[in-house]
């Protein structure tokens, strides 16, 4: 009874969480006059047709604005997610195997870190950026994507138990160096935890909207979740909108899909491995 009654409340937070994004897609399917007269969940005769050509209308417009939005949060994501993951696990690893003064000092200000808000730093970060004259730039949004305190965190912990003493002993006594050893030896063995890391980070980087709207003004700079708010603000002038906000939705959720699909394997393992360890 107990397993039947969690795989029945699993099920349907799972029916729950998976509707927006079945909307999205059948939406996707209809032209701008189906929206109010069609089943909302269903699907229309002319389905395959309307998708692509909504696809295309989507790229076209505006000399294709959208592509370069995706291409900016790929940028901001891809990129912030690999140089953050990077950073933490080299802070991380530091301070779970080696010695210093301050050590916990050091790791209690990271922590407090991953108890601040994000929307509670863009003030400070856009008056920080004002000053050296940075806003409304490409650094503006990918600098602050680069530091992960939950990342800093979680490479302690799983490198503190996951990288033996012992082993980089050996290493250092074969003459390897401390650099040397952390690429070669440290983050092969922290890797399920380093692809935990850059799969949270690239999500929270791609779904980041508010240092975005207060940091950038050219529309060529925008990632596509500022994209298309600023479409959605319009649609009041241009009811066109719509339909271009509600596919644009279901295209820039795709990337976060296929990065989830290709890296659950090494997500799950590395949060079980870092539960128990």
């Amino acid at each position: 009874m107990s397993r039947g009654a969690a795989m029945l409340i699993m099920g349907v937070f799972t029916l729950y969480f998976l509707t927006p994004i079945w909307w999205l897609f059948v939406s996707s399917t209809k032209d701008v006059g189906e929206f109010t007269t069609t089943a909302p969940l269903g699907f229309t005769a002319d389905a395959i047709p309307n998708f692509f050509g909504n696809i295309g209308r989507l790229f076209a417009y505006n000399d294709g604005i959208f592509l370069k939005w995706i291409g900016n949060s790929v940028l901001y994501a891809g990129v912030g997610a690999l140089l953050g993951t990077l950073f933490a696990a080299m802070c991380g690893y530091a301070l779970a195997k080696y010695n210093f003064r301050g050590r916990e000092a050091v790791f209690n200000v990271v922590l407090s870190g991953v108890l601040v808000p994000a929307t509670a730093l863009a003030l400070p970060l856009f008056l920080i950026f004002s000053q050296i004259e940075l806003t409304n730039t490409y650094w503006a949004v990918f600098l602050p994507s680069i530091v992960s305190p939950f990342g800093v965190y979680l490479a302690r912990i799983y490198g503190s138990s996951s990288v033996p003493d012992e082993l980089l002993e050996a290493a250092r006594l074969d003459g390897s160096g401390e650099i040397r050893t952390f690429f070669t030896i440290a983050a092969r063995l922290m890797s399920p935890a380093l692809v935990t890391i850059f799969l949270f980070q690239f999500v929270t980087i791609w779904n980041n909207f508010f240092l975005p709207l207060i940091m950038l003004r050219d529309q060529s700079l925008f990632p596509v979740t500022l994209g298309l708010y600023a479409w959605n603000s319009a649609i009041g002038q241009n009811p066109e909108l719509r339909s271009f906000v509600i596919i644009g939705a279901f295209v820039s959720i795709l990337p976060l899909i296929i990065a989830f699909l290709s890296l659950q394997r090494f997500w799950s393992g590395g949060l079980a491995a870092g539960s128990v360890k």
